[in-house]
């Protein structure tokens, strides 16, 4: 959520409070634990072939480059973090370079790991490294419309140089003879990494499908707004040396009346499944929806990183909390992150709520699986100068 969004919603949401401190909480917010929703009302169709031809003419012409090449060229340095972040369980984690923790036309939202991608087998390393994924939207200007997405991959391993870079989230177009791409204008508000497959949250929609064995090499040198095939046959992406495409679309859908909003998601590797949750307002809001939120989980095939062509929600829950960016869940354990409160809700059936202090700012969570040391939880936040990715142990914010 870009911070102009929020500093309306805090503002329309301390009206609201004033207006209403001295009346009963209505009824549809009373609750102070998850409740159980139909989980027939909620299902996925998936298509991972959408783009086989475009992307198949993209490979032939531009050529593909693995991870570990893309991190070999690697051009930003992680920064330590240098805020006092006051949580428990504390561990540490990175900051971005300068240009990137103070740019007001660009936020960090979601995160995954190549612990997410292949689990705790071989440390976690992908194609050689152990890596943090941080999915970005892209505003035409200082509080300005969306206008692109990224993704930033990020060396957690002492190996290698504490570097990072920048991929450009791309949608192919053209034809098979002239294929090209353009800009992907999602809020990119949650990500995961399964196998070789990134799922991006496209908020009204479902997921965005990309592919990590994918990633294309273009031309620089252009202007800062050239994207896709020119007419010379040279390939810009706003000067982005990579790029992404898009594979396939992941399209919910629902009878319960009211259409799930994809603000977040996180993977459970433990059941095999997505998770997500939506940002919502008790009252309010004007950008973003005034009813209790939900939180649905959907399964992958049993033994595959993909989904079936039709998937059924397993688990549906309405939350008690508003303003939620973050979800993680693992173990039948869930946890919940609110940039309203700063606060991070943990809930089982069996044990119920607790909530724990957080930061401000607070965007999506992801689980990190460890067989030596504690498990973790990764978390990040979007407020620009403040752009602190770290990392707590898991057992500070529930058993």
């Amino acid at each position: 959520m870009s911070l102009r969004t929020r500093i309306c919603a805090l503002a329309a949401g301390v009206i609201a409070l004033a207006s209403t401190m001295f009346a009963a909480a209505p009824t549809a917010y009373a609750a102070s634990t998850p409740t159980n929703l139909p989980v027939g009302q909620y299902t996925l169709a998936a298509n991972y072939h959408q783009y086989d031809a475009l992307n198949s003419a993209l490979t032939s012409t531009l050529g593909t480059a693995s991870v570990d090449t893309v991190m070999a060229n690697a051009n930003h340095d992680r920064t330590a973090i240098t805020d006092s972040l006051g949580l428990a369980g504390y561990t540490g984690g990175f900051g971005f370079d300068s240009g990137d923790n103070n740019d007001c036309t660009n936020y960090p939202q979601g995160i995954t790991s190549s612990r997410d991608a292949i689990g705790t087998a071989n440390s976690g390393n992908y194609d050689g490294h152990q890596l943090i994924l941080v999915s970005w939207y892209t505003t035409d200007g200082c509080g300005g419309d969306q206008s692109r997405s990224r993704i930033t991959l990020v060396d957690w391993d002492a190996t290698y140089p504490n570097d990072y870079r920048k991929i450009l989230l791309v949608e192919p177009t053209g034809t098979a003879a002239a294929p090209s791409f353009k800009d992907i204008t999602v809020h990119a508000g949650g990500v995961s990494w399964y196998g070789d497959y990134l799922y991006v949250a496209d908020t009204g929609h479902g997921m965005r499908v990309f592919n990590l064995k994918d990633i294309l090499k273009t031309n620089t040198g252009g202007t800062a707004d050239q994207i896709g095939r020119q007419s010379s046959g040279v390939y810009y992406a706003h000067n982005y040396a990579y790029v992404l495409p898009q594979v396939g679309t992941i399209t919910a859908s629902t009878t319960s009346g009211t259409s799930l909003v994809w603000s977040s998601i996180s993977l459970d590797r433990v059941s095999g499944s997505i998770v997500m949750v939506e940002y919502t307002c008790q009252s309010g809001c004007t950008a973003y929806p005034n009813r209790a939120p939900r939180a649905v989980r959907f399964p992958f095939t049993s033994g595959a990183t993909t989904f079936a062509a039709s998937t059924t929600a397993t688990e549906a829950l309405q939350l008690p909390w508003y303003k939620l960016n973050g979800v993680a869940s693992h173990n039948g354990r869930w946890w919940f992150n609110s940039s309203g409160a700063h606060q991070l809700y943990y809930w089982t059936p069996s044990t119920g709520s607790h909530t724990y202090a957080w930061v401000s700012g607070g965007e999506s969570i992801s689980y990190w699986e460890d067989t030596t040391n504690p498990d973790l939880l990764w978390s990040l936040q979007e407020t620009p100068g403040h752009r602190n990715v770290f990392a707590v142990e898991q057992a500070s914010y529930g058993p």
